[in-house]
């Protein structure tokens, strides 16, 4: 009696279905009936957790954190089509017949909003963004010696408007900034005059409070500094920042400690390009510095680069006392890497044949050994 029950029952549910035109469900269904009425909306749920939106890829859509603003734009559809040009292939998605398939869940536009972020983001990469120079003081030791006790200042120069990859430092105590306030109110009496400078004090000197205050008063001096045109170019300035590793370089260079010497020329040559004085006579010997400790240790392609740059910006100067020696370097690193060395084997015989055939040139290490810095 309840096998035809169920079974009258079974068969008025499947003529319902019928006549509502829904298709007839398969014996899997009939048996588990509850199958066919739950949704599985997992593959929405991952598509909405892991959207992002990224610059290099055109084909990655806009991350669904706007949620709330898409239902109040929703309420307004019409106004919103108007304002976003409608693309049939943004619409619904294109099968392999040529059939548009289902409407597309992606909110009309996005994909232009994330092109235009994209072509924004190339155009600032390839642009030149304002510059400037960062001064910041990353640390203060207090260092004691047997005679004296003073805090040291560790501050590093950033270039600002781009990455920069490799920031300079430079570490200083109190009376070398002391005395370039001094030097600098001595050449530049009116430009110095709104200047402030912090003052020396009796008591409380290796407090924290004051070595904070004073860390944050350097750097507001040395940015004020860097701001007037003809104070960053002085002698006076620029040596305060580099003169110091140049001699430290030369030093080790001259005692043949090479990667001593190397780590304060690549510093130096850092400081420099920092402060944007890349064709002075310091950085010329900052480049023999670099070629020669890169040869010894073997460095060859570095090296290599090194005299190359400097003989770019020796171009049209065969008198200068640089270019031969720098010229040597370079054919004798160009037959080591197999490199073409014609053109500067030419420029040299040229030289050679200029000045009479008379000695020969002193080598790039020999003239940055003897190369007198003040």
């Amino acid at each position: 009696m309840a096998s035809r029950i169920l079974h009258r029952l079974r068969h008025a549910l499947t003529g319902e279905s019928d006549r509502d035109g829904l298709p007839g469900c398969s014996s899997e269904a009939e048996e588990f009936p509850e199958s066919s009425e739950l949704e599985d909306d997992t593959e929405g749920l991952s598509t909405r957790l892991s959207g992002t939106l990224s610059f290099t890829s055109n084909d990655e859509e806009e991350e669904e954190e706007e949620e709330e603003e898409e239902e109040e734009v929703e309420e307004d559809a019409g106004e919103a089509t108007q304002e976003w040009p409608l693309d049939p292939n943004r619409l619904g998605g294109v099968a392999e017949n040529g059939e548009h398939g289902p409407p597309s869940t992606e909110r009309p536009g996005s994909n232009m909003l994330t092109r235009q972020l994209q072509e924004l983001w190339r155009k600032s990469r390839s642009s030149f963004a304002p510059q400037r120079l960062l001064f910041e003081v990353t640390s203060a030791n207090v260092v004691s010696e047997r005679n004296s006790k003073y805090v040291l200042y560790t501050i590093y120069l950033i270039r600002t408007g781009q990455f920069d990859k490799a920031p300079a430092t430079i570490a200083r105590r109190y009376s070398d900034f002391e005395r370039l306030n001094r030097h600098l109110r001595r050449q530049f009496g009116s430009d110095m005059a709104g200047i402030s400078f912090p003052r020396k004090r009796l008591r409380r000197n290796f407090a924290a409070e004051t070595i904070a205050k004073r860390s944050r008063a350097f750097e507001q001096f040395l940015a004020h500094l860097h701001s007037l045109p003809e104070i960053r170019r002085s002698a006076t300035y620029l040596e305060f920042f580099f003169l110091g590793d140049l001699r430290e370089a030369q030093r080790a260079t001259c005692s043949g400690l090479y990667r001593e010497a190397l780590a304060a020329w690549t510093n130096a040559h850092q400081l420099q390009d920092k402060l944007g004085v890349c064709h002075s006579g310091h950085f010329l010997v900052t480049l023999a510095g670099l070629a020669v400790c890169q040869q010894e240790l073997e460095q060859f392609a570095e090296a290599h680069a090194s005299c190359e740059r400097a003989l770019q910006l020796l171009e049209g100067q065969d008198r200068h006392p640089l270019v031969a020696p720098f010229l040597r370097t370079y054919i004798h690193l160009s037959w080591v890497l197999g490199r073409d060395k014609r053109q500067a084997e030419a420029r040299l015989q040229g030289l050679q044949d200029a000045g009479g055939g008379g000695l020969q040139p002193p080598t790039l290490k020999e003239l940055l050994i003897k190369q007198p810095l003040p």
